[in-house]
């Protein structure tokens, strides 16, 4: 059998795996990705990780960049690469049914979770956020609702104590091409078994906006240090300080504690980091960065007599 012909769909650095192993394992004839966007301080156009990634590797094939996709042109556009598949993995948008009818034997989705939990754009960070034991990827036929198709394949992982939104992802993103790779030949010759998903089981995982970031150190210190992992690279994990936003980085429990400071309270400062006082004990940040400051090693900070003990966060 011929390798199917594949458009591939997707954007940030999560995707590249996949367009790595969709690559090498069938004919790939054009990619999808998100336009080009300002970042940084000096709001300087940015390429997707994808569109990066393609070019390194020389891949040759039409790089498609569309601010809409609801168009009859875009439509008339993707119909003319007559693709088999499409394989969608992080692109930002919700396609319309109109285009996920396109693909002769499909369209299929690597999605950054143990669906039907964490529907939606954030699954990743959230499943850190909510303190979950395990993450994990699932490939689903993808149809016009939210993350909503039957399932053909899915692998988990342990979530560490230590894993951030973004070490997390690079473990998901590996995971992710892996199983699409062992799964892609009988996905084309239409031998997966597909399992509908049980939507009384369904949990979200909107998007996430700068004020997810903000800490409440009145929560157990597991709750907060699992918010401050699930925001990092973004929103970060912030907190006032004398009306100043902080952002704290590197979360380490050090248990339970019978201290008596209020919540928020800096309790100890050392080599290992800023120690601040939550419902249940206190909870050392490793890195800070004061406003309009680079992100240092909490110890230098303090060493500025930038914060002292018995200064409150809010």
């Amino acid at each position: 059998m011929a390798p199917p012909r594949t458009i591939f769909f997707g954007s940030p650095e999560f995707a590249v795996p996949s367009l790595t192993r969709v690559a090498a394992d069938s004919e790939l004839v054009a990619i999808v990705t998100q336009p080009d966007r300002p970042a940084g301080r000096g709001q300087s156009l940015a390429e997707p990780a994808v569109k990066r990634a393609a070019r390194a590797q020389g891949l040759g094939v039409p790089i498609l960049q569309p601010e809409k996709i609801r168009t009859p042109d875009f439509e008339a556009t993707l119909r003319a690469f007559a693709a088999d598949l499409f394989i969608v993995v992080a692109y930002g948008r919700i396609l319309p049914q109109g285009i996920l009818d396109l693909p002769a034997r499909g369209p299929f989705n690597v999605h950054a979770s143990l669906l039907p939990r964490l529907r939606g754009a954030a699954p990743i960070q959230w499943a850190v956020i909510n303190g979950d034991d395990e993450a994990g990827v699932s490939i689903m036929r993808m149809e016009a609702g939210l993350d909503t198709g039957p399932v053909c394949a899915q692998q988990a992982t342990p979530i560490r104590d230590d894993d951030t939104a973004e070490t997390l992802a690079g473990r998901l993103a590996v995971l992710g091409a892996g199983l699409l790779g062992a799964k892609l030949p009988q996905i084309v010759d239409g031998t997966l078994a597909f399992v509908p998903q049980d939507d009384a089981r369904a949990t979200l995982a909107p998007i996430l906006a700068k004020e997810d970031g903000r800490l409440d150190f009145n929560a157990p210190a597991r709750v907060v240090s699992a918010r401050a992992r699930g925001v990092d690279p973004w929103p970060g994990a912030t907190a006032l300080l004398d009306g100043q936003v902080v952002k704290l980085f590197g979360p380490r429990g050090d248990g339970p504690g019978a201290g008596t400071a209020a919540p928020g309270t800096v309790v100890a400062i050392d080599d290992r980091g800023l120690a601040i006082a939550c419902a249940d004990g206190p909870l050392t940040f490793a890195e800070l960065q004061l406003p309009g400051r680079k992100r240092l090693p909490a110890s230098a900070v303090a060493a500025g007599r930038a914060i002292a003990i018995g200064a409150r966060f809010g």
